[in-house]
């Protein structure tokens, strides 16, 4: 018997041996539902070397841990393989969400294009650190820098608390964030993160019926992309004009009036609702034209692309002034009635004082003074 190539098909040197020649040209085995590799067949007919592989990590890797090199130290790809797996469980479990995850493994792929695959970690110096640190900084503006830094550090702190480095990674005094007045002068430089009412206004009057649904729960009730996409037909009350939906990032509990104008934006969106192409997105709020939901965890959201075009058609964009500008100007507008708490129970905040812990509920008069707050400023006349 031959393979595609021609060549003859490797066979086990005997019927009891545990590992299979693989069609990649490896010896393998299936342990845990995932297959495990032990070295090229070609350069090991016998399997002598791959056999001698399996025994030094079955015990691991039939426990489902990664296996320690048998050198003294962890390359950084296993480092990352192993990071990245963990995250994975994260996902899977629902600690993170699949974009935070891609955010984690971006960070990896940025130290192996830097310092190579099969460096080893506790070779790593501070300088090394500096250099990636000066390389970044011309790439990516005080914020992405600031998040990227973060992410590698926890990358590190990680494999030591994994038990796969003996001890803490000195990263060295320069590899840290920018400076916290870098990161005001940026924002400052582009200008207020808001809408004014009157842009709002245009927005809500050139927008179609799903998009201006949307934004009308940004500001009405400080919604994000994130929330709309994801948002249930069970979280309405259009006839009480209340919704209840716990925000999806923080699983705090939120609800908010919804105005008149609110109210019939979401039906007459919900009329024209394409149908889904999933049965499991039947009970989803907004569906897209190719039936298929707006939340997605990319950078290519669907809510954040219409509302750009919507934008720039009306000659509204400029950086940082996106969908999620709403959020910020609800945040800014709301609190103008001087009730914080109920501002933040609407957002959805994480309130980590004493009061939080204690505090059971809010009245629902007081989510009505905030949002009411809100629809005066925006519907007032010029």
């Amino acid at each position: 018997m031959a393979n595609h190539k021609g060549a003859a098909t490797p066979k086990k040197p005997s019927k009891d041996f545990p590992l299979f020649p693989h069609a990649s040209g490896r010896w393998a085995k299936k342990v845990r539902g995932r297959f495990c590799y032990f070295g090229k067949v070609d350069g090991d007919p016998k399997g002598t070397a791959a056999l001698a592989r399996w025994l030094a990590e079955r015990d691991d890797l039939l426990a489902g841990r990664m296996p320690r090199p048998a050198r003294d130290g962890i390359t950084l790809l296993e480092l990352c393989n192993s990071f990245c797996e963990a995250k994975e469980q994260q996902v899977e479990s629902g600690d993170i969400t699949r974009r935070t995850f891609k955010d984690y493994h971006a960070a990896c792929s940025i130290l192996l294009e830097q310092f190579g695959k099969n460096r080893l970690v506790e070779d790593l110096r501070a300088e090394d650190f500096a250099a990636l640190r000066t390389k970044l900084a011309k790439r990516y503006n005080s914020t992405s820098l600031g998040n990227r830094i973060q992410r590698i550090r926890s990358l590190f702190k990680y494999g030591y608390e994994a038990g796969l480095l003996e001890k803490p990674l000195r990263l060295g005094p320069m590899f840290k964030g920018p400076a916290k007045r870098l990161v005001r002068a940026e924002r400052q430089k582009k200008g207020l993160r808001m809408f004014e009412a009157r842009h709002i206004r245009r927005l809500l009057k050139a927008a179609p019926p799903a998009l201006r649904a949307m934004i009308l729960l940004g500001i009405n009730c400080g919604f994000g992309n994130h929330d709309c996409g994801s948002l249930p037909l069970s979280a309405l009350n259009l006839e009480g004009s209340w919704i209840d939906f716990p925000r999806p990032k923080t699983a705090v509990d939120r609800r908010c009036h919804l105005w008149p104008e609110t109210v019939a934006a979401l039906k007459e969106a919900i009329e024209q609702r394409p149908k889904p192409k999933d049965a499991a997105h039947v009970g989803l709020v907004f569906i897209t034209k190719y039936g298929e939901p707006w939340a997605k965890e990319t950078t290519d959201n669907p809510v954040t692309k219409e509302m750009k075009k919507l934008l720039d058609r009306l000659g509204l964009h400029r950086p940082g002034m996106g969908f999620y500008a709403l959020r910020h100007t609800f945040e800014t507008i709301a609190g103008e009635c001087k009730d914080q708490v109920a501002v933040d129970a609407i957002m959805g905040h994480v309130d980590p004082t004493m009061a939080g812990q204690y505090r059971e509920r809010i009245s629902d008069q007081r989510l009505l003074g905030v949002s009411g707050e809100v629809r005066r400023w925006l519907f007032r006349k010029a």
